[in-house]
């Protein structure tokens, strides 16, 4: 498991990268303007009407098929696989038609700050952008057969060739001046995901054929386990509704300054947080299928340990360095010194829910392999009232940097809940969970001081090496600390990659 989860790390680092590229380009040529926010809010609508059900279906997708290659063999993982893509296709083919026909006032839904131009761009780009949700139907489920047939790389690697595509899509639109190019790359890149995806789904022995089945058994099934996993997810939709549109009335382009923050947040999430639970969850599913509590609680401890000892310093490394890591990445074309302002700010107060916002995966996911989705649901909707409530309260004080604040809160509260009900199934170790916390905390807190203390002492002579100096012995005095200590999680990992290169020393 832990080899593959520095695989999943180093490819997830990759994508990400080149993630961040389409990011900053799309910060050179539009910065924080009306058009970036119409492109940005064309892309969170059909995340939000088709984005929850995505999820609970993916996440009830793996424990189902696992159980009907069991019991029935692996064609009727085919057969269930292709019933639930085209019953997917039929009904979303009517969400998106309404979509399509009321996308102004759906658009004024997210965005109730948007008039003019900005508004008729918002609703020009989404209902191109709507069509996007067919390839996107597919994409999660063939991503989730994928990586249940072990292969983790190829969905992990699909953000390359859209960023990509992406990139090109933004260059064109601002080089000759049309903003609609914007929405039809979105959809380009989809389509060619789905062809990748589909490719090596064939060579997996999955074959597309149409089957239509609603009285399928299995769908009914499906659906018993989805149904809370999409409530729970269309509360955290609603959490966005409500955060992107507060963001459009404090300022224009604080949607994109948003965006953008979240976009770094949601970099250390992807290479650590992602990376650890794709791996994890299909142990702990056979793990809780099998009985197996002892290894089921250690896996999960690991899972937990891991995410901490990663997120914890990445949090406490933005704290010292929002600001010169934002303008590093972002600070040219038209990303003015506002933009950069407004979004290290909302970066900074991101940074503080990082490991909350992690835990919480880690756990969620316990509780589905649990076969129990409605206690992750419950939690994200006390999740979602906690961050509205304080949405409002600090919005108006703090700006679009009170709506990160909100949902930093909002994160942690949440995960110290969903820790409490996990504890009460599986008598997770506290005490050796609240140790590891308060060293891996201290080690951060010595590390970020360290950081932000030779950043701020080279900063005058070169920006880009302060930076790279900063964080490299940073990271290095971080790790180094947690040896020292002795700390059982990164000892293991030390030990592991020894051992695999004893190994190869001995091959002949």
């Amino acid at each position: 498991m832990k080899k593959t989860v520095v695989l999943m790390m180093l490819l997830t680092i990759v994508s990400k990268v080149i993630g961040f590229l389409r990011d900053v380009t799309l910060a050179y040529f539009y910065g924080t303007s009306g058009v970036s926010d119409a492109y940005l809010i064309s892309l969170t609508v059909p995340v939000v009407l088709f984005g929850m059900v995505a999820k609970g279906v993916s996440t009830g997708y793996i424990p189902m098929i696992s159980r009907l290659e069991t019991e029935k063999g692996p064609q009727a993982v085919v057969r269930f696989t292709n019933n639930l893509i085209w019953m997917l296709l039929l009904g979303s083919t009517v969400l998106i038609g309404a979509a399509w026909i009321f996308a102004e006032p759906l658009v004024l839904v997210f965005a109730s700050g948007f008039t003019g131009e900005t508004l008729e761009l918002a609703v020009y780009f989404t209902r191109v952008t709507l069509v996007g949700i067919y390839f996107t139907i597919f994409i999660r489920i063939l991503s989730a057969y994928l990586n249940y047939q072990q292969l983790f790389a190829v969905p992990n690697l699909l953000g390359i060739p859209m960023s990509l595509i992406v990139i090109t899509s933004i260059v064109l639109s601002a080089e000759f001046d049309m903003p609609e190019l914007l929405a039809y790359g979105f959809v380009a890149a989809l389509f060619v995901q789905w062809l990748i995806l589909l490719g090596f789904s064939f060579a997996k022995k999955f074959k597309w054929k149409l089957v239509l089945d609603p009285k399928d058994p299995e769908l009914r099934k499906m659906a018993v386990l989805a149904l809370p996993v999409i409530l729970g997810s269309s509360v955290q939709q609603i959490n966005k509704l409500v955060d992107r549109t507060l963001a459009s009335q404090v300022t224009v382009g604080g949607i994109s300054a948003l965006n953008y923050a979240h976009t770094l947040t949601n970099f250390v999430h992807g290479v650590f947080v992602i990376s650890i639970t794709t791996v994890m969850f299909p142990s702990i599913s056979k793990q809780a299928a099998g009985g197996k509590k002892k290894s089921f609680r250690s896996t999960i401890e690991q899972g937990f340990l891991g995410t901490a000892m990663l997120t914890i310093p990445a949090s406490a490394a933005v704290l010292v360095l929002a600001e010169p890591i934002v303008r590093l990445l972002f600070d040219r074309g038209a990303f003015d010194a506002e933009a950069v302002t407004l979004t290290s700010g909302a970066f900074f107060f991101y940074a503080l829910g990082m490991t909350g916002t992690g835990l919480r995966v880690v756990l969620s996911q316990s509780f589905y392999a649990l076969q129990d989705t409605r206690t992750p649901m419950i939690n994200a909707a006390i999740a979602m009232g906690v961050n509205i409530v304080l949405n409002f309260l600090l919005a108006p004080v703090m700006g679009i940097s009170g709506l990160a604040l909100a949902t930093s809160i909002s994160a942690v509260f949440c995960a110290v809940l969903l820790y409490m009900q996990l504890q009460k199934q599986v008598d997770l170790r506290l005490g050796r969970l609240v140790r590891s916390l308060v060293l891996i905390t201290a080690a951060s807190a010595v590390m970020a001081f360290a950081a932000g203390s030779l950043y701020t002492t080279l900063a005058p002579l070169t920006e880009i090496g302060a930076l790279s100096a900063a964080a490299a012995v940073g990271a290095v005095l971080y790790f180094l600390i947690l040896y020292v200590c002795k700390f059982e999680t990164l000892l293991r990992a030390v030990d592991g990659i020894r051992r695999r290169v004893a190994n190869r020393r001995q091959d002949p």
